[in-house]
């Protein structure tokens, strides 16, 4: 596994980097050499924020955690990606590394269980050509996180959503 490891506003200690990467390699056993992990810490007053993005085959694999301490945010967050690939299990026994579900690899004792299905309710509407100012204003209306709409300057379809940090976000067609 390829890693990366960014500090937003601060200096990563080598250290951190250290443990990052041994911490991480407990999930090699699910991954090929092929796959990139991106781990990305900041810090804001007395909280600190990890973020751990794993791109293998195609599939994203994120955790995002604050807590007290990077170690602390770092060991929930891994544990937060396995619980997801032993979830997704089934779904993900081609796009992993051959032989990552064998038996004796979750030997945590904590019982998860896999979604036997995705529920899916589709909705379908036209396309109003506007902007992303009222694009956001839609969503907030609406009171969703995200809204699709057709932008007005490019006839594209584009998605504006709501972050975490109460900002907005905009993902546009190529």
């Amino acid at each position: 596994m390829k890693l990366n490891i960014v500090g937003r506003q601060m200096n990563v200690w080598d250290e951190m980097k250290a443990t990052i990467d041994a911490k991480l390699k407990k999930l090699d056993k699910y991954f090929d050499d092929s796959c990139t992990a991106t781990v990305t810490l900041s810090a804001r007053k007395n909280e600190k924020c990890l973020e751990i993005t794993i791109l293998s085959s195609g599939t994203i694999f994120r955790s995002e955690i604050r807590a007290e301490t990077f170690r602390n945010a770092l060991d929930r967050a891994i544990d937060n990606i396995e619980r997801q690939i032993r979830k997704n299990k089934t779904r993900l026994i081609k796009r992993l590394r051959s032989g990552a579900f064998d038996q004796g690899m979750f030997e945590t004792g904590e019982e998860i269980e896999e979604d036997p299905e995705f529920t899916i309710r589709r909705k379908s509407f036209t396309l109003k050509p506007m902007s992303v100012e009222e694009a956001i204003m839609q969503m907030n209306l609406v009171e969703h996180e995200f809204f699709v709409f057709r932008n007005d300057k490019d006839e594209k379809i584009s998605v504006v959503y709501k972050r975490h940090d109460n900002t907005y976000g905009l993902i546009e067609e190529e």
